[in-house]
């Protein structure tokens, strides 16, 4: 019995980690898009500053890098949606359940707060209703908080959406096409310092006017082969919808951060391979920005105080 109380006692303190010592801390829990790419899961950025944890886009495997980096999904104080396409929030029905067990990894207090845009609200009733067996039974049976299993949802517009403990998250419309409205980006404030995400957008110069002087920039991008858009007409679809590296290149030499990563990055080939390869990217972007640039991979992350320091998904120090 001891034995068991130790091991779990070990758990709850290795899952209980202190808030960052930076001013903000950025990792980049999934940079990909709904292709099943192991190597990279679909859209999330966990964003640390002071005792806030916010999550950016709940895609496939956000609470599986959480676990990897030992942050209880109970731990997340706030979770906000760039816009409703599916591989932004597949992963919502697991953070919102998984993060409810009373466990050291979850265990959230409280309702689950959630910001997105129109259309939120109504997802997060529905999917009471969808998995309203399993909350009857785990509150019969294991006696877990029904309050922690309720949304604080909103349906936002643009403006200041959030502002606790000194944090501010500001939503920016951005153009993701005629039929994706609303879609947002967001400014996240702490400290001095601007973190800026662009969300999914084709080429929208108030990206470039919210991130003017950010630490850091996080851009979408698409890189798709001219071959690709022959045999399949829906790639001139998703890359219409998408930044080119060009186009994305502007905006960093607009904006001027101190440093611009890629992430959410759409790069159709006609055969598919096991990873996204970096020149086409890098080469193409370089026509229109020289400064600071990072191919975002799932895992890298950012430290953020006088100044910007990028880390591998293996903690080695990057240079942009």
């Amino acid at each position: 019995m001891f034995r068991s109380l130790l091991r779990a006692g070990l758990v709850l303190l290795a899952f209980s980690t202190a808030a960052s010592a930076e001013p903000i801390k950025v990792t980049l829990l999934g940079t990909g898009v709904p292709t099943p790419r192991p190597s990279s899961f679909s859209a999330s950025t966990l964003v640390e500053a002071g005792s806030e944890k916010l999550l950016f886009d709940l895609g496939r495997g956000s609470t599986m890098q959480l676990y990897k980096l030992k942050i209880p999904l109970g731990a997340i104080t706030a979770n906000f949606i760039t816009h409703l396409h599916s591989d932004h929030i597949v992963g919502l029905p697991d953070m919102w359940l998984t993060g409810w067990l009373a466990t050291p990894w979850a265990s959230r207090k409280g309702p689950m707060k959630l910001f997105g845009p129109k259309g939120t609200v109504a997802m997060t009733e529905n999917l009471t209703k969808a998995f309203s067996e399993d909350i009857r039974i785990r509150i019969d049976d294991e006696h877990l908080d029904p309050k922690a299993v309720e949304f604080a949802a909103m349906d936002i517009g643009p403006g200041l959406v959030y502002d606790n403990n000194g944090v501010k998250v500001t939503a920016i419309e951005v153009n993701h096409g005629e039929k994706i409205k609303p879609s947002f980006g967001y400014v996240v404030e702490y400290d001095g310092h601007k973190i800026v995400l662009s969300g999914d957008t084709k080429y929208d110069e108030r990206i470039a006017k919210a991130a003017e002087g950010a630490d850091l920039l996080i851009h979408e991008v698409a890189v798709i082969e001219p071959e690709l858009l022959v045999r399949n007409p829906v790639y001139k679809d998703i890359q219409a919808h998408h930044t080119s590296p060009e186009d994305a290149g502007r905006i960093f030499a607009s904006a001027k951060p101190k440093l611009a990563v890629y992430s959410h990055i759409v790069f159709g080939t006609v055969k598919l391979g096991p990873d996204i390869p970096e020149e086409p990217l890098i080469l193409r972007t370089r026509t229109a920005y020289n400064g600071p640039l990072l191919v975002g991979r799932d895992m890298m992350s950012f430290r953020i105080a006088d100044t910007v320091e990028a880390f591998a998904p293996d903690g080695a120090k990057l240079a942009p």
